[in-house]
């Protein structure tokens, strides 16, 4: 008879976990659930999970056989995750209340087996803006399959088993080790000064697709968080465009680069690289108005940095050749569309700190497309460079 597992076998440490974390969320904005806009918000941050065997948690095995040991995501000033929204035009942020329990667990799903099994958080959420700060009633039960502990999601690989377009609604099935809010929609409202939310009419809703409240946890060697200015050419209607477009990554517009090292992926020697996020904003009367683009949630946009040869990240010779092969897609006030391929974009990185780094369209365009696939414009130019950057092991979510 084959031994049966426990938790205990994996001998973790009795320290909190503390990485990076990948995220989305499709809000609503307004009162009206139905007719409100939709936006899926790329998010990313810093989260301390506690667990087992830190004191004042359990590791049990009940009647059944089922082993399981016990989680929290706590609360902290600089643990949470940030992104930029199109509607709001402002930074938004997600952290957990301090005033309930975000509390949860890992459980076997076969009894005696450990892995696969069943991550489970019951969420208690604030979202802050520069004007709004909001909390909602119920509980929001976060659900994922995990294959490990830390459940780290193998670098440059989606979200999802597929690659979906649009902002939804559509069914969501979620790759291994993401986890997805399973208790949408829920209406955030005003909050008091103890994070209770206030009156009955919502300022927005998470919805449950196309990023319903997902997340996945990521182990990258550095971060990069820099804000962007430069232009894309956009042909709209027979005609190119120019559109000058800006972020700062103080708002959590810009873009967040990640570095894999070899040592955190299994691809061999060589610095993998991701464009986790991407927010820039600009105007464009031919697209009628305000526009933004950003990278894709569900498309990675993965690529390299350095020879290929590198066998850690200290081994990068700078200047260094930044690749990547970005997802991009265009939000406009009318509709969002979506690179129909990505493009290949690149630069010389003089160093760590990014700053300078101009990233360019090398190889062929792309069309932007609607949810239905009908063409509207092509991408015929990129043309971005890096400013003020902040490079480190973690993004805490008030820098």
């Amino acid at each position: 008879m084959s031994t049966r597992e426990t938790y205990e076998s994996l001998n973790l440490e009795p320290k909190p976990i503390r990485p990076h974390i990948l995220a989305a969320a499709t809000v609503v904005f307004g009162e009206d659930y139905y007719s409100g806009r939709r936006e899926t918000i790329n998010l990313s941050g810093f989260v301390q999970l506690n667990k087992w065997p830190m004191p004042g948690f359990e590791h049990k095995v009940d009647e059944n056989g089922y082993a399981q040991f016990a989680t929290e995501l706590i609360s902290a000033p600089e643990v949470g995750i940030k992104g930029f929204s199109y509607e709001l035009d402002d930074r938004i942020q997600v952290l957990s209340n301090p005033f309930l329990p975000n509390s949860g667990h890992v459980r076997q799903i076969v009894p005696g087996k450990n892995f696969p099994a069943e991550f489970y958080i019951r969420r208690f959420g604030i979202l802050e803006s520069s004007t709004l700060r909001l909390a909602h009633r119920n509980v929001i039960d976060i659900y994922g399959v995990v294959d490990s502990v830390p459940p780290f999601k193998k670098p440059l690989t989606g979200p999802y088993l597929g690659k979906p377009r649009g902002d939804g609604p559509f069914d969501v099935m979620a790759a291994p080790n993401v986890v997805k809010g399973t208790t949408l929609p829920e209406a955030w409202y005003p909050a008091n000064d103890e994070n209770q939310p206030v009156g009955i009419t919502p300022n927005l809703f998470f919805a449950p697709s196309a990023g319903p409240c997902m997340s996945m946890l990521v182990d990258p060697s550095m971060i990069m968080q820099t804000s962007l200015e430069g232009q894309i050419e956009v042909e709209v209607n027979g005609k190119t465009v120019r559109v000058d477009l800006a972020g700062d990554y103080r708002k959590a517009a810009g873009a967040e680069v990640l570095l894999f090292g070899p040592d955190k992926h299994d691809e061999g020697p060589g610095v993998l690289a991701q464009l986790a996020r991407v927010a820039v904003v600009g105007h464009s009367p031919e697209l009628g108005g305000r526009v933004m683009l950003r990278a894709s949630w569900p498309r990675v946009s993965g690529g390299t940095l350095g020879e290929g040869n590198e066998d850690s990240l200290s081994r990068l010779k700078f200047p260094g050749d930044l690749h990547i092969d970005a997802e991009f897609e265009l939000v406009t006030p009318h509709e969002t569309l979506y690179a129909a391929n990505s493009v290949h974009v690149n630069g010389k990185m003089r160093g760590m700190e990014a700053t300078g780094t101009e990233l360019k369209l090398d190889g062929s365009d792309t069309a932007l497309v609607t949810v239905d696939e009908q063409p509207k414009a092509r991408l015929t130019g990129v043309n971005l460079v890096m400013r003020d950057a902040l490079v480190g092991e973690h993004a805490a979510v008030n820098a």
